[in-house]
């Protein structure tokens, strides 16, 4: 049951949401049942991530060995699931759905994720991504749509929709989107723990490896992260003594396996841009060219805003504020990210680099709004 604390923080989204969408799409014709809905659907999406969150911790805790019940169906050549979780989301990828939606439907239905926090790791509206979902539910319906073990055809594509699921996953509990905690620990452990099944299923998938590192190489790093009130320690602030040494060790040594004999796919390169920030002992000992060359390979291999961005701070560090602020340039002219904070902080950031101060606390007052 819903506790009065949950009535009123899903009261408090609520006007939180008119407050941005009102006087951008202007007032509906019923404000008051607008704003019943939305708080109806906040309070919705609370309890699910609750209960789903509770599960998780459930199924940590109480971990049985492999069941013969999971077993694939008799077609397949891979071992059987040591749990459920892994076998829902393989099924829930359904190729019926494009990519996009199939991640969406799946991080909705099995990861437990709230409709905004999907939305927040898609860069979209949180309108948009319900809708998204609503048409990927009814595209399932309409298409008959069986969740049966895929067929050895079927595998590839399945298996890269679960990859997104569990990296996003993954970032979802590095930097939650919602509530009052920085890190949701049970979301992280638990993406990193199912990445290791499904690497136990596909060991020949260097993506899935790739990824497995990256989630290790990046968790390393969280006892550093928030200092003693919660808050976020940047990576150039951050006691790198605290860092996770064995973590650090196995994911490179993932990577040492995987990167000389397999084709670079976009995780293998995340993995290896987290690398080389491990291997520095202090910020200033960061290969900056490097990470730059990494990321441009990236750019390349997955392209998108985030990535753009990404690619912006590495070649301001490398190559100057200016260089940065010439990547930063084409997504201020990108359809929805005008409006995204992370473009404004990423510019504010290499504008102050330049020592162009007005012009950079103009752009941190926009993404702090």
């Amino acid at each position: 049951m819903p506790t009065s604390t949950g009535c009123e923080d899903a009261v408090q989204e609520a006007l939180v949401a008119a407050a941005v969408q009102w006087p951008r799409e202007g007032m509906p014709d019923h404000p008051r049942g607008w704003l019943v809905r939305v708080a109806s659907r906040r309070m919705v999406d609370a309890l699910r991530s609750d209960r789903s969150r509770a599960d998780r911790e459930e199924v940590v805790a109480t971990r049985e060995p492999a069941d013969a019940a999971y077993a694939p169906a008799a077609d397949t050549d891979l071992p059987p699931y040591s749990d459920d979780t892994l076998q829902l989301l393989v099924l829930r990828c359904h190729p019926a759905l494009t990519l996009p939606s199939r991640v969406a439907l799946t991080l909705r239905a099995v990861g437990g994720l709230t409709t905004a926090q999907i939305a927040a790791a898609f860069l979209v509206p949180e309108a948009t991504m319900a809708q998204r979902i609503s048409r990927a539910k009814a595209t399932l319906r309409s298409a008959g749509a069986r969740f049966a073990e895929p067929s050895a055809e079927e595998r590839p594509e399945r298996i890269a929709a679960v990859r997104h699921v569990l990296y996003l996953v993954f970032n979802e509990g590095y930097a939650t989107s919602s509530g009052d905690r920085l890190v949701d620990v049970s979301l992280t452990r638990e993406a990193i723990r199912l990445v290791r099944e499904l690497r136990e299923r596909v060991p020949g998938d260097a993506e899935v490896a790739g990824l497995l590192a990256l989630m290790l190489l990046t968790d390393a790093r969280a006892a550093a992260r928030t200092d003693s009130r919660g808050d976020l320690v940047p990576l150039e602030h951050q006691d790198r003594s605290r860092w996770d040494p064995a973590a650090i060790r196995e994911g490179v040594a993932i990577l040492e396996q995987v990167l000389p004999h397999e084709r670079v796919g976009p995780f293998q390169l995340q993995a290896a841009i987290a690398a080389v920030h491990a291997d520095a002992p202090t910020w200033a000992d960061t290969d900056w060219l490097q990470i730059t060359i990494l990321y441009r390979l990236l750019d390349r291999a997955a392209p998108s805003p985030t990535v753009s961005l990404n690619l912006a701070v590495a070649v301001g560090m490398g190559h100057g504020a200016e260089a940065g602020l010439a990547v930063v340039e084409p997504l201020r002219h990108t359809t929805g990210m005008e409006r995204h904070h992370r473009l404004h902080a990423v510019r504010a950031h290499l504008l102050q680099m330049a020592d162009r101060m007005d012009e950079a606390f103009a752009e941190y007052a926009v993404a702090a709004r």
